[in-house]
């Protein structure tokens, strides 16, 4: 026992003389043999090079990207006492507040020195009040010049000059793997900016808008940044952001943007006409699968497969049928649905195109004049003075009759979008089918256009299919 401790006290001697030497001869860390990583200059030079790239980049197009407020007025609704049974024994609730004030944040893009700004149609749809914020901290009242929710865009103007703005990029060169900045104003945090690359492009049937052509991203989007731009490395805007995909409600590394081609085109056409004015072709058509193309024999990767040709469309006058096979609309390889529906629509009427088609196993060429999208094809709008304000309603296609399963004895038309401020919200459903309106039969947009557009009662009965069952339904005004 007494060799153990003198064996301790020992080694306890040498260490306290090896570490008084040290202290004694001021060795440092480095001469036993350790030492911190070196990062090579060469490294260290380009990421700083990168980096204040980078920083050039935002400090260039941060000023043009605007925080947008909103207020508008929401009218409050009470299944029970909005029915007018109930109001003629009850009257009016007492002390419950009809109308209350809703304000919401986004982002939005100058794109123009004189005033002109895109951004979401759903950051400013039924707003009362915009304002306009600016990085220098400077105020402007909003003037909406146009919406158009079939891409979910919208315009809006402040009366100012001389205003910093980021010029647009051509969108349909971005490449998968591309850097992209995204800048906007998440959770009300001003001026946010968040860095990754285009994740892929041309994404449609993510159910966001009724045109989607979607560039995504894994740069960093949250609510809020709702119409900020999406910029690439020479500070160019291609994209306008718009949604998220996320389970939590937060970013998950899948954001949104509209394509900036796409954007300028809505953009230009609101300005000029206060509309979007689209193309149509005038057929339905559905992807085609390998089986299918087996079946008609053909070989290549591309096209999709004609279901209907319209009566008096461009189609039946260009002579086009049913089982024919789109490859090519001027120029361009067409492979799904989606992509043919938006180069139509962004065609201007009037304008011949070339179509590619294959039919009975040959190959050929059609001439086709592109015609303005008639109402009774185009979703019928409610801006109406009546209950049926802001609910959007369209034909039953055979696709849509399809893909909801509606018996052949459905008929009428079906609501796909029900604005917010709208006296139908919390009562109609997208997907509602209306069969009639006050008692009368409802068989296409036609029909509900013309019986609504003439409606001076506050109050309308409507009969409606709804998951699988049909009943009436009032809606009042008051």
């Amino acid at each position: 026992m007494k060799r153990k401790l003198l064996t301790v006290s020992i080694l306890s001697i040498i260490a306290g003389l090896i570490i008084g030497l040290i202290l004694a001869s001021n060795l440092d860390i480095h001469s036993l043999g350790y030492s911190s990583p070196k990062i090579p200059k060469e490294s260290v030079d380009f990421l700083t090079k990168t980096g204040e790239a980078m920083a050039s980049i935002v400090e260039a197009v941060k000023p043009a990207v605007v925080n947008i407020s909103t207020v508008k007025t929401i009218r409050l609704r009470d299944p029970f006492f909005d029915d007018p049974f109930f109001r003629r024994f009850f009257g009016e609730p007492f002390g419950i507040p009809r109308e209350r004030k809703q304000t919401g944040l986004g982002s939005g893009v100058i794109v123009d020195p004189s005033g002109y700004i895109l951004t979401n149609n759903h950051v400013i749809r039924g707003a009362d009040e915009i304002k306009v914020t600016l990085l220098d901290k400077r105020e402007f009242k909003g003037k909406v010049i146009g919406t158009d929710p079939k891409t979910d865009l919208a315009v809006v103007k402040i009366e100012a000059k001389d205003l910093p703005y980021i010029e647009f990029g051509d969108s349909d060169k971005l490449k998968v793997g591309e850097l992209v900045i995204a800048i906007g104003n998440p959770y009300g945090l001003n001026q946010t900016v968040t860095m990754g690359i285009v994740s892929a492009t041309g994404r449609a049937n993510v159910g966001i808008a009724d045109y989607e052509d979607f560039i995504q991203t894994d740069a960093a989007i949250n609510p809020g940044n709702s119409g900020g731009a999406l910029v690439n490395v020479r500070g160019e805007l291609v994209g306008i952001n718009t949604a998220i995909f996320s389970t939590t409600g937060g970013y998950q590394g899948i954001g949104f943007a509209i394509p900036s081609n796409m954007a300028k085109a809505v953009m230009d056409q609101l300005i000029k006409h206060k509309k979007v004015v689209r193309g149509w072709l005038g057929v339905t058509v559905q992807a085609l699968s390998p089986d299918m193309k087996k079946h008609f024999g053909l070989k290549e990767d591309r096209g999709v497969l004609i279901n209907q040709v319209f009566e008096n469309s461009p189609a039946e006058k260009a002579g086009l049928k049913e089982e024919d096979i789109i490859l090519q609309y001027n120029g361009k390889d067409i492979t799904d649905p989606t992509q043919l529906r938006n180069l139509v629509a962004s065609t201007t009427p009037g304008k011949e195109i070339e179509l590619r088609i294959f039919r009975d196993g040959k190959t050929l060429s059609v001439r086709v004049t592109i015609e303005e999208l008639p109402m009774e094809v185009v979703a019928a709008r409610g801006e109406y003075e009546n209950a049926l304000k802001g609910v959007v309603v369209q034909n039953i296609t055979p696709e849509i009759r399809r893909e909801l399963q509606l018996p052949s004895r459905i008929t009428g038309v079906i609501v796909s979008d029900i604005s917010e401020d709208s006296p139908a919200q919390g009562y109609l459903q997208k997907g509602d089918v209306i069969m009639a309106i006050n008692r009368t039969r409802i068989n296409n947009t036609k029909d509900y256009q013309k019986i609504v557009s003439n409606l001076k009662d506050r109050d309308i009965l409507l009969f409606i299919y709804r998951d699988g069952q049909t009943f009436h339904l009032t809606l009042s005004m008051d």
